[in-house]
């Protein structure tokens, strides 16, 4: 299937690269925040046809976008949640990304809950543990990730095991409060 058959957009000035998190669009939530902010939203959303696609093949186009289109120093990459798995496993395929990178609520491996009873396995994983422990894991040169100290989707410390400089939300679930994101937005978007 050709890239183009997939909602994404690429701009060259003012754009933030954005990886939705499951079924997020790039006009509601945090697309939207972003684009309050006068920068344009590119990049993927995770519904329709990239939802359906093979994981493999998910991750090859969130490579191709950002070797083509997004690989320099002063590029801006934000990714939520599942999104920022397909994003953590593109650069596991690449060399270190070298713009600026947020992940928000990061899935990092398989998760449960034993008050509910739910649980995920998303494809391939163990694979960032593992890459981690052998200190193969290409982390991007400037990354933060924010995290809720009460996320049981994105547990703080398997989040911790990255390597990758993390805040940790305090009294947060996995959906971080409105205003941290906001003023982190704010904060980040000006640097």
């Amino acid at each position: 299937m050709k890239a183009a058959a997939f909602k994404t957009r690429h701009y060259l000035n003012k754009s933030v690269y954005y990886l939705t998190g499951m079924d997020g669009r790039f006009d509601k939530g945090l697309g939207e925040a972003i684009s309050a902010r006068g920068y344009r939203v590119a990049g993927r959303e995770l519904i329709g046809e990239f939802k359906k696609l093979e994981f493999q093949a998910k991750i090859d186009f969130i490579a191709n976008d950002l070797l083509e289109n997004y690989w320099s120093e002063d590029a801006n990459v934000i990714a939520n949640s599942f999104g920022a798995y397909l994003f953590l496993h593109a650069q596991a395929q690449m060399d270190p990304y070298p713009g600026s990178v947020i992940l928000l609520s990061p899935i990092v491996g398989k998760f449960s809950n034993s008050t509910t009873g739910i649980g995920f396995i998303p494809p391939r994983a163990k694979k960032l543990a593992q890459l981690v422990s052998k200190g193969e894991f290409p982390a991007p040169h400037n990354c933060r990730i924010h995290v809720g100290s009460e996320d049981w989707q994105s547990n703080p410390e398997d989040v911790k095991k990255l390597g990758i400089k993390t805040m940790i939300v305090p009294n947060a679930g996995h959906r971080l409060p409105i205003d941290y994101v906001s003023n982190m937005l704010d904060s980040w978007l000006r640097e």
